[in-house]
C-alpha cells in the first residue's frame, strides 16, 4: 500500500508517544499528570500538528483517561486515531473532481516554488485519463521557460495535448487559448499549471488573480477546481504560504506532496485545521501514478501505526 511509505521514519509517533510521553506503564491507570501531558503535547508539535491540534487531541485524551475510558495503551491509541481522523475529515469525496456542464472543466493549480506543482498537474492528469475524461495541460507558468518544457514532456508521455505560451508571455492569454482549444477539439478537462509564485510577491499574486479572471470570462463558472499544491515537509511554513494563497484566490482543496518518505504528517492535520479546506490529494511518490485520494482514516492510521513503514 502507497500510503506506507509516509511512515517510513526510524520511529514511529505512536513510538515515540510511548516513548517520551508514558514511560510510566501507570500513567493511564492514575491519569495523565501535567508532565505526561506537556512531554505528549512536545511529541505532537515537533510532529507539525501545530498548536490548536495538539491542545485539542491532548485535552480530549486526558478527559477520557479522567474517566476511566482509556486504560490500556490500545485503548488510548485507537482514541487518539479516533480523533485524528475527525480533524482530518473534510470531504466525502476528496478524489472526485468537479464537471462544468457544459464544459470544458478548468482545474488550476496553484503554490510557490519547488512543491512539485507541474508533477502534480500531470500526475491528476493521468488519474482522469483513467476516469474517461478526455483532458489538455495548459503550461500558464510562463515565468520558466524549463517549467513549459517540464509540462509539454508529461504531455507527450501521458498522450494528451500541451497549450503553452512563449517564455515571459501572458499566462492569462495560456488560459484563454487552452479553453478555446479545448472547446474545437471535444476535450472536457483543461489541468492548468501556474507560475510557482513566491506568495510575498504581490505583482505575481495580482497575475494569478488575472488569470481567474480571464477564465471566468472565457468560461462560466472558471475555474471549477483551484487545487492548492503544499509541500507537506516544511511544516507551518505550508500553513501560512496557504493562507497568503487564499487571499488571492478561493481553493477548493489542498493537494500536500512530498509525503513519501521523511515527512511530518501531522503537518497535514495543521493544514485542514489552519486553512479550513478539505486535503484532496496526497503525492506519496515521483511516479506518475503516486497521487492518492486522500483518506483520513487510513491516513491517520498509518500515522498512529504501531511500527514506521
Amino acid at each position: 500500500m502507497a500510503n506506507r511509505r509516509l511512515m517510513d521514519r526510524k520511529e514511529s509517533l505512536w513510538g515515540r508517544i510511548k516513548r517520551i510521553a508514558l514511560t510510566d506503564v501507570g500513567a493511564l491507570m492514575r491519569g495523565l499528570n501535567a508532565e505526561d501531558l506537556e512531554n505528549m503535547e512536545r511529541v505532537l508539535i515537533e510532529a507539525d500538528f501545530g498548536v490548536a491540534n495538539t491542545v485539542e487531541l491532548t485535552q480530549a485524551l486526558e478527559d477520557e483517561v479522567r474517566r476511566g475510558k482509556l486504560k490500556t495503551e490500545a485503548d488510548l491509541r485507537n482514541a487518539l486515531e479516533g480523533r485524528l481522523a475527525a480533524l482530518l475529515n473534510g470531504r466525502v469525496d476528496p478524489g472526485a473532481i468537479a464537471r462544468a456542464e457544459p464544459g470544458p472543466t478548468v482545474v488550476l493549480m496553484v503554490g510557490v516554488n519547488g512543491t512539485g506543482k507541474t508533477t502534480t498537474a500531470a500526475k491528476l492528469a493521468r488519474r482522469l485519463q483513467r476516469e474517461g475524461r478526455k483532458v489538455l495541460l495548459a503550461a500558464a507558468d510562463t515565468y520558466r521557460a524549463g517549467a513549459i518544457a517540464q509540462l509539454q514532456i508529461w504531455a507527450g508521455r501521458l498522450d494528451i495535448p500541451c497549450v503553452a505560451g512563449e517564455p515571459g508571455g501572458d499566462p492569462a492569454s495560456v488560459v484563454y487559448n487552452a479553453i478555446d482549444a479545448a472547446g474545437s477539439r471535444g476535450l472536457d478537462t483543461i489541468i492548468v499549471d501556474t507560475a510557482g509564485r513566491l506568495h510575498t510577491q504581490e505583482g505575481l499574486m495580482d497575475e494569478l488573480r488575472k488569470v481567474v479572471r480571464v477564465a471566468g470570462r472565457r468560461q462560466p463558472g472558471a475555474p471549477h477546481e483551484t487545487l492548492l499544491v503544499l509541500d507537506g515537509t516544511v511544516g507551518q511554513n505550508a500553513v501560512q504560504q496557504g493562507k497568503l494563497f487564499a487571499q488571492a484566490v478561493s481553493p477548493t482543496g489542498i493537494v500536500v506532496t512530498k509525503l513519501d518518505g521523511s515527512a511530518r504528517g501531522g503537518a497535514v492535520a495543521a493544514l485542514r485545521r489552519e486553512l479550513d479546506l478539505p486535503i484532496r490529494f496526497l503525492g506519496v511518490g515521483e511516479g506518475v501514478d503516486d497521487l492518492e485520494p486522500f483518506d483520513p482514516h487510513r491516513f491517520a492510521a498509518h500515522l498512529l501505526a504501531e511500527e514506521p513503514g
